[in-house]
C-alpha cells in the first residue's frame, strides 16, 4: 500500500469554506497541494458514464421482495441500511459486506447505502440512497482515502437506477431528511449508527425488531434465483474440496493453513469470498466444532474435517463438511465411526420433505447416533432413555442442521414457531450435519476413540415431492470417499 494511502494531504482550508477539509495523514510525505496542482487535477478527464447498463439478474426478485415488505407494513416509513466500513486497525478497513437485509431487498452491495420505503396511498415508493461519484471539483476523487483514485470507481446515481430498478439519491442528504420526517418509521438496527441517530426519537426497539423478524422470515423460502445461487455455491465448494484433496501432501509438509489457503483461492476466484471461517481441522482438532485457527499439523493416518463454503457474488453461501482420511484410507475404527455418522445423515436427509416438522431430521439423526453409542457400550441404554436425557450430546454436541442462504445460519431472527418449531415447505434450504466427537481428554471412552471427530454435512433443498441434495456431487459413503480421493491423487 502506498505511503500516502489512505488519507493523503489536502490544501489548507480557509475558515470561510463550508466543506470540512479532507483528512490529512499526520506523517505523509507531502506538506500540501499547490493551487496549480489542485486546478490541474480538476480537468482533462474523459466522460466515463456507462450508458448501456442492464438491470441486475435478480432485479425482478428484489422488486417482489420489496412489494411483500410494503404489504406487511402499510403506511410506515421503512429504513434499511447497508452499513459502513469497519476499521481493522489504524487506517485500514475490513472488506465490506452489506447487510443481508439491504442486499436481499436491493441487490446492491456498496457501503453507506440505505434503502428507504416511503409510504403512499397505494403502498410505498422505494429510493436507494448511495454515495455518488467522487467530486472532482473539491479534489475528493484523488485526495480522500475513499476517493475513486484510491479505492476504485463508484456507479453514478443514474447508473445505479438502471442496475437496481430503484430511484437513487445522494445518501449524504438522508440523515438530515430523516430528522425532519414525521409519521411512523422503522429501521433495521445495528448497521449504521448515523442513520439510527437521525431516527432516535422516532423509533422503538420493539417495532424495529418486528421489521427485522419479518425480513428474516421472508428468506425462509427461497425463490428460483436464490436456489440457483445456492447451487452455484455448492458446485464451487465441491471444486474447492477437490483442490484440497490434491494438495494434502503439501499440507502435511506445512500445516492446516495450506488447506485453508487452498480453499480460499477457489472461493475468491469463483465467488465473492468464503461464506464463513473455514474449519480445516486435522487430527484431534476435528473434535473442536468451530476450529478456525487452522494452525495445527496435518498427519498421515489421521482424519481431516473440512467444513467450508464458497459465497457467491450475490452473497449466497454453501456450507459443506467432509471428513477425509489424510492418507486416503480409513482405518477400521475411523471407518466404523464414519459409517455411523453417514447412517445418521441418511436418516436425517430422508426426513426432509414438505409437511414434515423442522425438527424431524434432527430427531432421526440423533436416534441413529444414540443407537450406535449404546451398541458400542459408550452409554447405557435403552436408546429411549438416552434420547430423553440427552446423554448422546456428550459426543454429538450440536443440532443437526440449520437454515442456509445469504447467511450461513440464515433466518436466525425468525420466530421459533416459523423456524425450529415450524413445518418444512418447498423452497426451504437447510443443512443436515450429524457428527460424533470424541475429545482427546475424554476418559469415558476407550483410548483409541479419543481425538477422533467426524461430521458429514450437505445442503438440502425441500422440493414439492421430497428433497434435493445440492451438494451431491461430493461423495459421502466411506468407500466412495476413498475412491474419489485416490482418483484425484492420480
Amino acid at each position: 500500500m502506498s505511503d500516502a494511502a489512505l488519507n493523503p494531504e489536502t490544501p489548507e482550508t480557509s475558515e470561510e469554506t463550508e466543506e470540512e477539509p479532507i483528512k490529512q495523514r499526520k506523517n505523509g510525505l507531502y506538506p500540501g497541494v499547490s493551487d496549480e496542482l489542485a486546478e490541474n487535477m480538476k480537468s482533462g478527464w474523459a466522460d466515463t458514464e456507462l450508458h448501456d447498463l442492464r438491470p441486475i439478474p435478480q432485479a425482478e426478485n428484489t422488486a417482489a421482495r420489496r412489494a411483500a415488505l410494503s404489504a406487511r407494513f402499510p403506511g410506515e416509513r421503512l429504513v434499511i441500511p447497508a452499513g459502513n466500513l469497519k476499521t481493522r486497525s489504524n487506517d485500514t478497513e475490513y472488506a465490506f459486506r452489506a447487510s443481508v437485509e439491504y442486499a436481499y431487498l436491493t441487490g446492491n452491495q456498496t457501503e453507506d447505502g440505505v434503502l428507504v420505503m416511503e409510504p403512499t396511498k397505494s403502498g410505498h415508493d422505494a429510493t436507494i440512497y448511495l454515495l455518488p461519484r467522487s467530486d472532482r471539483e473539491n479534489g475528493e476523487f484523488w485526495l480522500d482515502g475513499q476517493g475513486e483514485l484510491w479505492v476504485g470507481r463508484r456507479h453514478s446515481l443514474t447508473e445505479a437506477e438502471k442496475l437496481y430498478g430503484i430511484p437513487a439519491s445522494d445518501v449524504r442528504e438522508l440523515a438530515g431528511a430523516l430528522r425532519e420526517a414525521t409519521g411512523p418509521v422503522r429501521v433495521v438496527r445495528g448497521y449504521d449508527a448515523g442513520i439510527e441517530a437521525a431516527l432516535t426519537d422516532k423509533v422503538t426497539a420493539e417495532r424495529d425488531e418486528e421489521l427485522r423478524v419479518f425480513l428474516s422470515e421472508a428468506r425462509l423460502v427461497k425463490d428460483e434465483f436464490e436456489i440457483g445461487e445456492l447451487q452455484k455455491a455448492c458446485d464451487s465448494t465441491a471444486r474447492g474440496f477437490e483442490d484440497v484433496v490434491k494438495i494434502l501432501d503439501k499440507a502435511e509438509a506445512t500445516s492446516e493453513r495450506y488447506i485453508e489457503g487452498t480453499f480460499f483461492l477457489r472461493a475468491r476466484v469463483e465467488g465473492n469470498d468464503i461464506g464463513y471461517g473455514s474449519i480445516c481441522a486435522a487430527g484431534p482438532h476435528a473434535t473442536t466444532l468451530h476450529w478456525v485457527r487452522n494452525d495445527g499439523p496435518v498427519r498421515s493416518g489421521e482424519l481431516l474435517l473440512l467444513d467450508a463454503g464458497v459465497e457467491t457474488h450475490t452473497y449466497y453461501t454453501a456450507d459443506i463438511t467432509r471428513t477425509l482420511p489424510i492418507n486416503g484410507r480409513f482405518n477400521e475404527l475411523q471407518k466404523k465411526i464414519y459409517d455411523a455418522v453417514y447412517e445418521a445423515q441418511e436418516a436425517g436427509i430422508a426426513a426432509v420433505k414438505p409437511g414434515a416438522k423442522y425438527r424431524d431430521f434432527h430427531d432421526a439423526s440423533q436416534r441413529v447416533l444414540a443407537e450406535k453409542l449404546v451398541e458400542w457400550g459408550l452409554v447405557e441404554g435403552p436408546v429411549e432413555r438416552v434420547l430423553e436425557l440427552g446423554l448422546q450430546r456428550r459426543w454429538t454436541l450440536h443440532g443437526t442442521g440449520h437454515m442456509l442462504g445469504m447467511d450461513v445460519h440464515d433466518c436466525a431472527a425468525a420466530r421459533r414457531e416459523s423456524y425450529v418449531d415450524g413445518t418444512l415447505e418447498p423452497g426451504m434450504c437447510l443443512t443436515v450435519e450429524p457428527g460424533l466427537y470424541f475429545q482427546a481428554d475424554d476418559l469415558t471412552v476407550p483410548e483409541e476413540y479419543r481425538g477422533i471427530g467426524v461430521r458429514i454435512e450437505d445442503d438440502i433443498l425441500v422440493t414439492e415431492d421430497g428433497n434435493r441434495n445440492l451438494s451431491e456431487s461430493l461423495p459421502r459413503r466411506s468407500d466412495e470417499v476413498e475412491a474419489w480421493m485416490a482418483r484425484l491423487k492420480g
